[in-house]
């Protein structure tokens, strides 16, 4: 990589971290009175908090702009509201999905709530800002801790149900990176994944939320992610070595097919599933179809 980029990749990192403290500040601040028991205070500062949240992004796109400017090729559906729940999923590579899909939606739809896992809400800083962002923090059990400990089961489906019953009041765009990781070729081969360029998806995280959510939700966005070139490290991509990403965006209404108890439904638990995998199999056709286009 040349000096040059390094440099401006650096420069670009700390305007970065200037930008997220600037803003993680009020959002820390306001996030305090959200422990008060007074559901019209906790509205108006999820209001407030959701808005510093997407100003954090309008500037971070500037940034971009300014030092790694990347164009993004969007095809598919347009048509989005603010005002509307939806549930997004999409395809999982690199970390710098999450700043593509920001940088997408920001302003158009609900500010983007992802689901985390429990062990990031101590990442410095920006664990406490997720927390007052009301990001949907999930706890997994192993096989292993379930048969230590029997009581467990069922503990990160109510705590997942506890995290989305809060988004009701409030229009939300609720993420999940439905494969659980990010893809790479060895975890690929170990699953023995029926798809080219994805993981098996796992359906338990989508089904609990829509579950949560009951009527409140009725839209699903389909996102998929294609590198032309390359799937670029947070570093490449702050250096300016990506040019050029392709994102395929499906707006459906969410059929009734796939709301209920998928705990304990076994029949609509093998059909949400199969219905998923269906939407998989549709998401690895097209991203061989981006990849075509890429090299004629």
């Amino acid at each position: 990589m040349p000096l040059f980029s390094k440099i401006k990749g650096s420069i670009a990192f700390v305007c970065y971290l200037i930008n997220t403290i600037i803003w993680v500040t009020p959002i820390l601040i306001f996030s305090i009175f959200k422990i008060l028991p007074i559901d019209l205070i906790r509205r108006i500062c999820s209001y407030i908090l959701d808005n510093c949240a997407g100003a954090w992004i309008s500037v971070n796109g500037v940034i971009e702009a300014i030092f790694h400017p990347v164009k993004i090729k969007l095809s598919g559906d347009d048509q989005f509201s603010e005002k509307e729940w939806y549930m997004v999923i999409a395809n999982h590579q690199s970390w710098v999905d999450i700043l593509v899909l920001q940088r997408v939606f920001n302003r158009k739809i609900p500010f983007l709530k992802f689901f985390l896992k429990q062990e990031l809400i101590y990442v410095p800083v920006l664990g406490l800002a997720w927390w007052a962002l009301d990001f949907p923090f999930m706890r997994r059990y192993s096989t292993a801790q379930l048969k230590k400990n029997p009581k467990l089961k069922g503990k990160d489906i109510e705590i997942t149900r506890q995290s989305c019953a809060k988004f009701k009041h409030k229009p939300v765009s609720v993420m999940n990176f439905v494969e659980g990781t990010r893809f790479h070729p060895k975890k690929h081969q170990k699953q023995a994944s029926p798809f080219q360029h994805l993981l098996k998806p796992k359906a338990g995280g989508m089904a609990f939320a829509l579950d949560a959510m009951g009527d409140h939700i009725n839209k699903l966005v389909n996102v998929t992610i294609h590198y032309p070139n390359k799937v670029p490290s947070y570093w490449e991509y702050i250096c300016g070595g990506i040019n050029e990403i392709h994102v395929d965006i499906r707006v459906s209404d969410i059929p009734e097919s796939l709301k209920g108890d998928y705990s304990k439904d076994r029949e609509f638990k093998i059909k949400f599933q199969a219905q998923l995998n269906q939407m998989w199999l549709e998401k690895d056709k097209q991203i061989s179809i981006m990849a075509d286009t890429k090299q004629l």
